[in-house]
């Protein structure tokens, strides 16, 4: 197609929402000798930017043309095969999206909803999914050691140590995950963890049928995988997520993991009992690629290095936040030298004493003390995981609407935190009087309801306390945490076989 640009030149300064709409040939088609006619829209962004809107008939399938303005000393030059709605890209990176005139209005025929939809958002669900193949991956031994113990003759201790050996790999990557995260960016180092732990959960069956040694190996292999995932979460959310959204989003991360449960528990039993026990590790583990694959193509480490990432929502995330500066150095004394990072040192080693036990010997507390079958025992282990993925989202709405309404960050925290303490607690030191399984499981239902108001409580107050470090800090919590996963899993274990020699 021959034709010539079109300089665009407004006769008055216009500024937001002002418009020019015009209507002006552009060129003649040399082939069917036609002119042809264009209706554009001039309007200025931001005060430096234009968008130009152009919409034509007449052009063929396959001819190309090309546009140029000029404003403020700034050149603009867009380039698309046609017909269709096009993109004018600003040299800042801005993508603008061309719209078409309908009577009064305009309507946008070249971005998608999926476009619409907030790209911090998108970044959350990634996480959330990514930590829904974290709990299915690690909930799916507790299961599964039910017939592997069977077939290769395990006591309870032996199935404790197993159990305890994922977090001998978890313990040794928390705080190098959370530096790791902070220095190179949260998108690299999550990545790095779900692709780790999916090849070592698809290699247990070959590992359990090796010998045990193999298998507390690959277990603790998969437990270096996962323990990079949180630090990297926290930072991303600390990063992409803005204040008044960060219970909301940490609440629907977290949720990923007691969803994961749910499915881990409930398919589980399923596949175990079509397919056998290894078929449970080969199919969750391969489920990794998948998201790798999305998670590589449309996450970013920082909202700065998203070219996709709209103006009104970069304006939105930058709000009220410290400085965007990398972190070259850990300030690791004045870290550590702070009461409110030892406190929540201290609540998350209390917290996960009691998630991880449950976690671990739920299905096994269901099959030889309530008398369920190995089906029914993953069926009603997932009831307690259900609730908490409903109060975990419940107490994050609660949370940010009290602190969107003035009150205290402090105080909502610590609101939260005291409801995820007191209700585990009092419901637990139940299960000692029930009488009848239905009893017990709504007991193990309501305490790990109350439980997941722990994430609008201790998990949101990393980034409320050191929002630059928060992968740092959430590494030292976790570490703590996982000290008390290890021996309380394995402290069980050797409870329920020598229970009766050490309690009187």
């Amino acid at each position: 197609m021959a034709g010539s640009s079109l300089p665009i030149s407004p006769t008055k300064l216009l500024r937001p929402p002002d418009t020019l709409i015009c209507r002006k040939s552009i060129c003649f088609d040399s082939n069917f000798n036609s002119k042809l006619r264009f209706r554009f829209k001039v309007q200025f962004l931001s005060g430096s930017g234009v968008h130009v809107i152009l919409n034509r008939s007449g052009f063929g399938k396959n001819q190309v043309w090309r546009s140029r303005s000029d404003v403020k000393s700034e050149s603009y030059e867009a380039s698309k095969l046609v017909p269709g709605s096009f993109k004018l890209k600003e040299r800042s990176g801005v993508d603008v999206a061309a719209r078409e005139e309908d009577g009064d209005e305009f309507v946008d025929n070249a971005v998608q909803w999926w476009d619409e939809f907030p790209k911090r958002w998108t970044i959350v669900v990634l996480c959330f999914s990514a930590f829904l193949l974290c709990n299915m991956d690690r909930v799916n031994m507790s299961i599964a050691i039910l017939p592997m113990s069977s077939e290769f003759h395990w006591n309870s201790t032996t199935v404790g140590l197993i159990q305890s050996s994922f977090f001998w790999g978890y313990l040794l990557t928390q705080i190098a995950g959370g530096i790791w995260a902070d220095t190179v960016g949260g998108k690299r180092v999550l990545a790095f963890g779900v692709i780790w732990w999916s090849i070592a959960t698809a290699l247990t069956p070959i590992a359990a049928k090796l010998g045990l040694p193999f298998l507390l190996i690959v277990r603790a292999f998969m437990g270096i995988g996962e323990g990079v995932a949180m630090p990297a979460m926290n930072n991303l959310l600390s990063k992409w997520v803005p204040v008044a959204e960060r219970s909301r989003s940490l609440a629907l991360v977290y949720s990923g993991m007691y969803l994961g449960s749910v499915t881990g528990l409930a398919f589980s039993p399923i596949l175990i009992h079509l397919y056998g026990w290894p078929s449970v590790f080969f199919s969750f583990g391969s489920l990794g690629t998948v998201w790798a694959a999305l998670w590589m193509n449309k996450a970013y480490s920082s909202p700065l290095e998203d070219p996709e990432l709209r103006p009104e929502e970069k304006k939105l995330i930058f709000q009220n936040r410290v400085s965007e500066e990398p972190v070259k150095s850990i300030p690791w004394g004045l870290i550590m030298s702070k009461a409110p990072v030892w406190a929540l040192i201290t609540c998350h080693f209390c917290h996960n004493w009691g998630t991880f036990i449950l976690l671990t010997w739920m299905p096994t507390y269901y099959n030889q003390v309530l008398g369920f079958n190995l089906t029914e025992s993953g069926l009603f282990c997932v009831l307690p995981w259900l609730t908490m993925a409903f109060s975990a989202n419940l107490g994050g709405w609660i949370a940010d609407t009290l602190v969107s309404k003035g009150l205290s960050v402090t105080i909502v925290r610590k609101v939260m935190q005291s409801i995820g303490f007191l209700g585990p607690a009092f419901f637990l030191s139940q299960l000692s009087h029930v009488d009848t399984p239905a009893m017990a499981v709504v007991c193990m239902a309501c305490s790990q309801g109350s439980d997941a108001f722990s994430q609008s409580g201790l998990y949101s107050n990393h980034q409320d306390i050191a929002p630059r470090y928060s992968g740092v800090l959430l590494g030292l919590s976790n570490t703590a945490g996982v000290l008390a996963g290890v021996f309380g899993t394995a402290a069980t274990g050797y409870i329920l076989q020598h229970g009766n020699s050490i309690v009187p």
